[in-house]
């Protein structure tokens, strides 16, 4: 099943957030916006935390998790072991989640709708993974263009 290969990814993407923000100077610069920048990495992380504690944490492994996404954005200088501490938040759910998540629930309908169309929960984990990816890369060059 898919389940260890997603659960590896996802936790690999979340460690190496961490590492990001750990390799950041001072905590200042993880809230730097700057130019055309208009998100910072505290940001970035903020939504990354709350978008897969939202659709596997809440939706697959009923934690009651209730997202802010307004406050993802909006929220500043949250201090970096705050920010780690929720990363490690988020990786224990989903180690208990994906985990748990039979083949017959993979194959099965996501059951929200968030993209256009609807989807199988499998390819809704897929794109979190691919989302979670693509905004540690502009975490990465935003850590290297505030330095």
């Amino acid at each position: 099943m898919i389940n260890a290969a997603l659960v590896t990814l996802l936790c690999r993407d979340l460690a190496k957030l961490r590492v990001e923000l750990e390799s950041y100077k001072t905590e200042t610069q993880i809230w730097k916006v700057t130019g055309e920048i208009a998100n910072s990495a505290g940001n970035l992380c903020l939504h990354l935390v709350g978008n897969l504690d939202t659709y596997i944490g809440a939706t697959l492994g009923n934690t009651g998790y209730v997202r802010d996404r307004d406050a993802e954005f909006a929220l500043k200088n949250i201090p970096r072991s705050e920010l780690i501490q929720r990363i490690e938040s988020t990786l224990t759910t989903i180690q208990r989640v994906v985990p748990a998540l039979t083949n017959e629930q993979l194959k099965a309908e996501y059951p929200l709708l968030v993209l256009k169309e609807k989807t199988t929960t499998e390819y809704f984990l897929i794109h979190l993974a691919m989302h979670l990816s693509y905004h540690l890369g502009q975490v990465n060059y935003h850590r290297r263009l505030t330095a």
